[in-house]
């Protein structure tokens, strides 16, 4: 959804130009989530006035413009020229916030984009990510005590609600009301998910910065350290302000860190992160504690420690290749190595073979004590978990159901203490998903995670779970993360069912077929070309029907959701058991259809599949197994596509890269963004 991005430079010098660059890198590195507009807000100048006891401090600036990050820089440069601005202006103390936004309240438009402000003077601006859901209540309020509203955002409530509460504490005589109290009486009155950075005129190279549901990091650059002084790892030395030149960073996501700092806090609900005069203060906001005597409450401050990062600035470059769809595809094999490493037990009897998922060991018996499994997730995560459903069902005995998160709370659909709830997501920071998990908490379910992202809200708010460690995935369409998110699952069905006698010799066929599948991934990518031979014969079409059974139901879910997510085609996921069941009305010779074909219990009923479509004239594309072509293609009039054999249940993690590749190819191939898909966020941090 929406990016932020903030950069507080404390007692080391930089530059204007400097400070630009860097907020306008840190917006760079959030690109991928997804925006239609942009915007910065830096100071003009310190302070104007003669008397230099009383400074007097000029309204910051603001550019916003629609359109990608190099609009926005072009047009600010042009600002700059227009107003003889100097970039050459040294700060040794600056705060500068940046935001990247997707629409949801009014049209990309500048008047809409972020920072908003409380009035013409900039008093407050805030950066936002997330909805209110209460803002025309507030709008309503705050017009009547006289604001103007430039905007149809629903953000625009909350720099003026902090004018608001700054103008009344001051009427009331609170001269000394803190940016940090008039923040959390602003939070008071909020509804919905949101994570905020605020900047005041009032408050010069202060910001403030809280959350609700949408994710937020601090990171921490000690410049001491790095001059080779000698500074250690030390909590309480690199959050108070002791003086030392540092850096500080404020961003909804790691990938714009990482490249200036490992060290980073990742912000809890509640938390109001206090950045001045070099230190952080965090505070924990009480929606109980109001107003006491007709003064603003003073919150107390709680500790927090810092943690390393396990990210590397060459997992968020694209290296040799020309798109992250592209790169996060071949990485495929060194992906699922890295999921697995240290999970899979292989010696030399079978008795070695297990698996070991140290984040659940202390509640397996838990899990398989559970009355039914339910899967939880949307989109690609969904299709995921489904493909996983059968093995987890055939080696723990336990019912397994599914779940789109949103469809679960629309309905209010039963959830029981005796229930294990499997919350899926690649971020952690999943909207619908995150609702879903506090439904399932309130129910009394065992709620176990499955994410790609360390401290996100659903590794934290989950009883247990599993990481997959994917690594950084920068294209919005999900790729490495989907096959990660599967061999989890499999993991998660071997550790469930590992006390059944009666499944061994199942169990330790899967732990094989886990431990080969990165050299059949190897080999599946050879198909690239064959792929992009495929994506010219279909460029100029309209629609793609994928059908799947089995197994790989959930493959043609993905891979049609896949074609329509970055090629901007339509395409449609169907189960080939319900072919006679309306679908069929759809066959002619000019409708291109995949279907998968490969070798597992379904293969035959998929023979019959393609032997009706082809009766009805159907433009064939056949996934097999290698050596099935003959099998599977009716006298030649098909174009077969063939892929190595994989344990049936992992051959879902196969038969997906070639449609990956697919999509991939069709997607340049057509002229679109294959890593940006048009009005799609790669962190759907909204409902």
């Amino acid at each position: 959804m929406c990016g932020i991005f903030a950069y507080l430079n404390f007692n080391v010098s930089r530059e204007r130009r400097y400070i630009l660059e860097v907020l306008f890198n840190g917006l760079r590195r959030l690109e991928y989530r997804g925006y239609d507009s942009a915007g910065i807000s830096i100071d003009s100048s310190s302070y104007s006035g003669s008397d230099l006891n009383r400074q007097i401090f000029t309204p910051p600036l603001v550019f916003r413009q629609e359109g990608n990050i190099e609009s926005l820089v072009k047009s600010v440069y042009q600002d700059v020229d227009a107003t003889d601005l100097n970039l050459e202006e040294s700060f040794s103390i600056h705060a500068g916030i940046a935001h990247t936004r997707w629409a949801t309240h009014g049209e990309p438009a500048p008047r809409n984009s972020h920072p908003q402000t409380s009035d013409a003077g900039n008093e407050f601006l805030v950066v936002h990510n997330g909805v209110v859901t209460n803002y025309e209540v507030l709008k309503e309020t705050l017009v009547r005590h006289g604001f103007t509203f430039e905007s149809e955002t629903d953000t625009e409530v909350i720099p003026k609600l902090a004018k608001f509460v700054f103008d009344k504490a001051n009427e009331e005589g609170d001269q000394s009301v803190t940016f940090s109290q008039v923040v959390i009486e602003v939070m008071r009155h909020l509804e919905g998910a949101y994570a905020l950075i605020f900047k005041s005129r009032h408050y010069p190279n202060e910001l403030i910065a809280c959350k609700r549901g949408s994710p937020l990091l601090l990171g921490v650059k000690e410049l001491a350290e790095e001059a080779g002084i000698g500074a250690s790892f030390n909590d309480t030395k690199f959050l108070s302000s002791n003086g030392q030149p540092k850096e500080l960073f404020l961003s909804s996501d790691a990938n714009a860190l990482v490249e200036h700092t490992k060290k980073v806090l990742v912000v809890e609900d509640g938390e109001v992160v206090h950045l001045k005069d070099g230190g952080v203060s965090i505070l924990k906001f009480d929606q109980a504690k109001g107003k006491r005597g007709g003064t603003l409450s003073r919150p107390a401050s709680v500790q927090r420690a810092l943690s390393i990062l396990e990210m590397e600035v060459e997992q968020i470059n694209k290296g040799k290749y020309e798109h992250y769809m592209q790169k996060e595809i071949h990485e495929q094999p060194e992906s699922l190595t890295t999921t697995m490493r240290g999970r899979l037990i292989r010696g030399g009897s079978c008795k070695a073979k297990t698996v070991l998922l140290g984040g659940l060991k202390d509640h397996l018996k838990t899990i398989r004590r559970s009355r039914r499994i339910v899967f939880i997730g949307c989109g690609t995560s969904y299709n995921a978990a489904l493909a996983a459903r059968p093995i987890l069902e055939e080696l723990s005995g336990i019912p397994v159901t599914m779940e789109i998160a949103s469809d679960l709370l629309d309905r209010q659909g039963p959830i029981y203490r005796e229930d294990t709830a499997v919350l899926v997501s690649q971020s952690g920071e999943t909207a619908d998903t995150l609702n879903a998990l506090e439904y399932a908490l309130e129910n009394g379910a065992l709620c176990v995670g499955i994410t790609n992202t360390v401290g996100s809200a659903i590794a934290r708010k989950t009883h247990c779970g599993v990481h997959i460690n994917a690594g950084a995935e920068i294209g919005v369409a999900s790729t490495k993360a989907y096959t990660s998110q599967i061999v989890v699952m499999a993991m998660l069905a071997l550790a469930i069912g590992g006390d059944l006698i009666s499944s061994q010799e199942r169990r330790e066929a899967v732990i094989d077929g886990l431990f080969d599948l990165p050299s059949k991934l190897k080999e599946v990518l050879k198909l690239d070309q064959e792929m992009k031979d495929l994506a010219k014969l279909l460029i100029a079409e309209q629609s793609l029907l994928v059908f799947g059974r089995g197994y790989n139901y959930a493959t043609a879910l993905e891979g049609a959701l896949k074609v329509k997510e970055v090629a901007l085609m339509h395409s449609e996921g169907i189960l080939a058991g319900e072919m006679k069941h309306g679908p069929l009305a759809l066959v002619d010779e000019t409708l291109p259809i995949f279907v998968i074909a490969t070798r597992d219990a379904c293969f035959s009923k998929q023979q019959s599949v393609i032997q009706q479509l082809h009766a009805r004239k159907g433009r064939l594309i056949v996934m097999c197994t290698k050596g099935d072509a003959a099998s599977v293609c009716v006298g030649g009039s098909c174009r077969v596509i063939e892929v190595p054999q994989a344990e049936d249940c992992l051959q879902p993690v196969i038969n997906i890269v070639p449609l990956q590749l697919l999509a991939y190819h069709l997607t340049v191939l057509r002229g679109h963004n294959v890593d940006q898909p048009r009005n799609l966020a790669k962190s759907v941090t909204t409902q």
